[in-house]
């Protein structure tokens, strides 16, 4: 059975689509992946520019409410945020949360910001994966 991820953030428009993408892509199926704000937005034009040149899918991706999974159960609700760490402590059916902070990449101009966050999250995605992986083959 496939284990289930949610990534959080706060407007669901940068950091948790680039971890949603990365995952899925990185995770060949191994997992169920979404990504929800606690104030959604639209997604981020940037994200999508960053994801297309990295050669990542987006055409699955769309902006959502964490209302939208009340009531579902995760194996790992991983937020990007610490806002939405604060907002989602409790995520009631979550067997793991975790927190890995990211900053804003829409505090800046341009897409450096966007590129520096992509790779960085890229990194720790595969590691998530490698050591996922390790768990689930033995």
């Amino acid at each position: 059975m496939k284990k289930r991820v949610l990534f959080l953030c706060v407007g669901n428009s940068a950091r948790s689509q680039f971890a949603e993408a990365l995952l899925r892509h990185q995770a060949h199926g191994q997992f169920e992946v979404f990504s929800a704000g606690t104030e959604p937005e639209s997604i981020d034009e940037r994200t999508l520019y960053i994801l297309q040149k990295n050669n990542l899918q987006t055409n699955e991706l769309r902006s959502k409410s964490v209302s939208e999974f009340s009531g579902q159960s995760f194996d790992f609700v991983i937020s990007l945020c610490e806002k939405s760490t604060q907002e989602c402590q409790s995520f009631p059916l979550a067997d793991k949360l975790i927190a890995w902070d990211y900053p804003d990449p829409r505090i800046e101009s341009g897409t450096r910001g966007f590129e520096q966050t992509f790779r960085e999250l890229n990194e720790r995605i595969k590691m998530f994966v490698l050591v996922q992986s390790k768990d689930i083959n033995d």
